[in-house]
């Protein structure tokens, strides 16, 4: 079994920056690829980026491509997700998984309970 817990969502202007944190518990997450998902309310979890186990293939959502990036920590067993340039269609609750692989939620088996982020204009 995993654990994981976000932080480091809140408020920031359009434009800014935010640096998102999963942190795993359980087991080891650097042998699972991992994945970042967003959700706004009456929506779809929606994919945003993903990190496989060996770092080779990172896939990120057309729409935070070249502004988010996502990296990992594995001697804190922790997954990032470097935010840039943010803009209103941003807010969302941003939520991390792991054990699976894709673009589609049913692909993974551990999720944590989401950070919100919201990005004033």
């Amino acid at each position: 079994q995993v654990q994981l817990v976000e932080s480091g969502g809140g408020l920031v202007q359009a434009g800014g920056s935010l640096q998102l944190a999963c942190a795993a518990s359980g087991r080891t997450l650097s042998s699972y690829n991992v994945a970042w998902f967003r959700q706004v309310p009456g929506k779809e979890r929606e994919f945003v980026a993903a990190l496989s186990w060996s770092g080779a293939s990172t896939p990120y959502a057309d729409s935070v491509k070249g502004r988010f990036t996502i990296s990992r920590d594995n001697a804190k067993n922790t997954v990032y997700l470097q935010m840039h340039n943010v803009k209103p269609e941003d807010t969302a609750v941003y939520y991390c998984a792991a054990g699976g692989w894709g673009s589609l939620t049913a692909g993974y088996t551990y999720w944590g309970q989401g950070t919100q982020v919201t990005v004033s204009s």
